[in-house]
């Protein structure tokens, strides 16, 4: 008599899942394409949510933000490397095919694992069949390094400047020329190494910048949380590294993530010359808030009042949460260009107006791909009519601050002559407003620079109302 054995039940095949690190990157390349989402507001969320530690979080962070700043020449890559039209391929290939070769072209990934780890990602996002078209494609990438493949799909330099600029650092061809025009109202037309430098600037990390909002924290105790002194602003401090939220003074709201130049150019309105005694300030565009909390902090040391005005709901209440507990401050929901307030009775004034962004495309560097240049005469009329309001609003001998995070010329210097010409204001020379800070140019407005300043590319027009 045979004994029969009960062999085990054979497991049911399961797909090997992908790394949490690069699945994350892909699941914030997706939301940025199909949703129009910010890596910078996606990714920290996301990587709390799956509890991603943190060397595969850092890894994560660099993986979506360079492989966004580097899209462009990415996919000129893969157009090389395939005879299909690169329209044709679909975005969530080229997703994973960007975070692919940012690995193999831009990050110390080993070739293997960079191609086998991405191609398991295909596999799990997108299934069999196209994660083969994206293993044949990484394999192509991978026979040459980035230097290589940049002279091969460059067009010379001699013979198309932009062409060759916007391929090398990965920027739409017409930001790079309206970059060269905004260098060259400074008096740099064909300078090709100012030109590099910024749009190199564009592709570099920025550093955490943070605001001790004065007589709500001291330097000195975000100093002691890890930050080390800020350059320019007398209120800066930078975190080499680690999260911002893990300091007490910002979960509490004294201190404050902002940009240097966001903060030069606030508190160079605060410093402004004006004439008589003061009372009220107003924030023509306050939203999300980072101007503003300064400004009623400065505001409060000084016993004046700042209205602080944001037309949609949601960043009014993130502006409610900048200026914190300061309650003789008020914060109103309203279109700056429809003033709810009378004419002329403000001592200062800012309008940090919508704009492009193309100042800060290190931070958020899908904007490249995001914008257009059609945008721009659209934003213009809302920058005029936002600049007129603030003229309004501003008593004779008051200071108005015109500011952008752009340097396109439409949106900056164009705009404020246009204004200029009703006779309502003149131009202040906004350079000794910067103590310290080198390379601002011929005046009498301010521009700053990634490349020059390690600041977004603010613009500040500074002007005094005389009518």
């Amino acid at each position: 008599m045979s004994t029969v054995t009960n062999a085990p039940a054979a497991r049911p095949y399961r797909r090997p899942r992908p790394d949490a690190a690069r699945l994350a990157a892909y699941d914030v390349l997706h939301a940025v394409g199909e949703r129009d989402a910010y890596a910078n507001l996606v990714l920290p969320a996301l990587l709390r949510e799956r509890r991603i530690i943190p060397r595969d979080a850092a890894f994560a962070t660099e993986l979506v933000h360079g492989t966004l700043r580097r899209q462009g020449t990415y996919d000129q890559i893969v157009a090389a490397c395939t005879d299909r039209p690169i329209k044709e391929i679909d975005p969530p290939v080229l997703d994973v095919l960007a975070l692919g070769v940012h690995q193999l072209l831009s990050m110390r990934t080993p070739v293997h694992a960079a191609v086998s780890a991405t191609v398991e990602l295909a596999r799990a996002v997108l299934g069999d069949g196209r994660a083969k078209f994206v293993n044949a494609i990484l394999r192509r990438v991978s026979k040459q390094d980035l230097e290589t493949w940049l002279r091969q799909i460059a067009p010379p330099y001699d013979e198309d400047p932009e062409g060759h600029l916007a391929v090398l650092h990965s920027h739409p061809r017409w930001i790079v020329q309206a970059l060269w025009d905004a260098l060259g109202a400074r008096g740099n037309p064909h300078d090709r190494a100012a030109m590099e430098a910024l749009l190199a600037a564009d592709n570099i990390a920025p550093v955490i910048s943070l605001v001790a909002r004065p007589g709500r924290v001291e330097l000195a105790e975000l100093y002691e949380a890890g930050a080390t002194p800020g350059r320019w602003s007398p209120y800066a401090a930078t975190l080499p590294e680690g999260d911002p939220a893990g300091i007490k003074a910002i979960r509490d709201g004294r201190a404050a993530v902002q940009d240097e130049g966001s903060q030069l150019v606030a508190v160079a309105l605060a410093n402004a010359e004006v004439e008589g005694a003061e009372s009220r300030w107003l924030d023509l565009c306050a939203g999300p808030g980072g101007k503003a909390g300064l400004l009623a902090a400065i505001a409060t040391g000084r016993e004046v009042s700042l209205l602080a005005v944001e037309r949609r709901h949601h960043r009014a209440r993130l502006v409610r949460n900048a200026i914190g507990h300061l309650t003789h401050h008020q914060v109103i929901t309203a279109d700056g260009t429809r003033p709810a307030w009378q004419p002329g009775g403000f001592d200062r004034v800012i309008a940090d107006v919508p704009c492009s962004g193309l100042g800060a495309l290190r931070r958020r560097p899908e904007s490249r791909w995001r914008r257009k240049p059609e945008d721009i005469p659209e934003l213009g009329e809302l920058q005029r009519a936002l600049l007129r309001s603030a003229v309004a609003a501003a008593r004779p001998g008051g200071a108005i601050a015109y500011v952008t995070c752009s340097p396109h010329p439409a949106e900056t210097r164009v705009v404020v002559d246009d204004i200029l010409r009703a006779g309502e204001a003149e131009l202040v020379d906004a350079r000794p407003l910067f103590p310290g800070v080198p390379h601002l140019g011929t005046g009498p407005d301010v521009q700053l620079w990634p490349h020059l300043h390690g600041t977004d590319a603010m613009y500040l027009a500074l002007l005094r109302r005389t009518g």
